[in-house]
């Protein structure tokens, strides 16, 4: 810019071109991005209904919610600055059989300690995904001069998507308690249909891997 200010912009297909103003905007963008990830994350959206099928109670919602935001943004974080690498196939092929063992949990009526700390597992499996969101990030990269400030955001952005569709789910399930065919078609219905979607990413992915 003429006044000696550098500024960041982010090209991508949504928006080949910019317009160079003292109002366009650099590093907010990836506040966008992070909510477009999750809520177009499948994968990320899928695991998180999965999850809300064990807990009933607020507390325990929260306790969930909590445990799975703490450990993907600390995934995430250390990932993006190259503290944390892995590959980012094997990640995605974990991420997929989560999600089908949590399928596979909740239609199984023994006791299990998924059941039992779903807390903790929420945790755990986290940290993937905090593994996954890092490799999307990586294909878009950070800003040089901004890197925390835009990092900060997307996470934020994370966040801001989870909580939408956490509140959206929590609603359908709400209002469906209440009807006596809940059980037998708006419970169990997606939870096949879930295991069966990540079953196929977890065969591609995993073949994908081998070839």
């Amino acid at each position: 810019m003429l006044d000696g200010e550098v500024m960041e912009f982010l090209i991508n297909g949504d928006e080949p071109a910019i317009q160079l103003s003292e109002s366009t905007p650099g590093v907010p963008v990836y506040l966008s991005i992070g909510v477009e990830h999750l809520v177009f994350g499948f994968d990320h959206v899928l695991f998180v209904i999965m999850l809300l099928y064990f807990v009933n109670k607020p507390l325990d919602i929260l306790k969930v919610v909590t445990s799975f935001t703490v450990a993907h943004s600390l995934t995430l974080a250390l990932s993006a600055f190259d503290l944390v690498t892995l590959a980012s196939a094997p990640v995605e092929a974990i991420i997929a059989a989560s999600i089908v063992l949590l399928a596979y949990e909740n239609l199984n009526d023994r006791p299990s300690l998924i059941k039992q700390f779903p807390a903790l597992i929420a945790f755990a499996f986290g940290l993937l995904h905090g593994l996954g969101f890092a490799g999307a990030l990586a294909e878009i990269g950070l800003p040089e001069n901004s890197q925390l400030m835009a990092l900060f955001l997307f996470n934020v952005g994370i966040e801001l998507g989870q909580l939408a569709i956490i509140a959206l789910v929590l609603l359908c399930l709400t209002l469906m308690r209440h009807r006596v065919w809940f059980h037998q078609v708006s419970y169990q219905l997606p939870l096949y249909v879930t295991g069966s979607i990540a079953s196929y990413w977890f065969i591609e992915r995993s073949w994908q891997i081998l070839s």
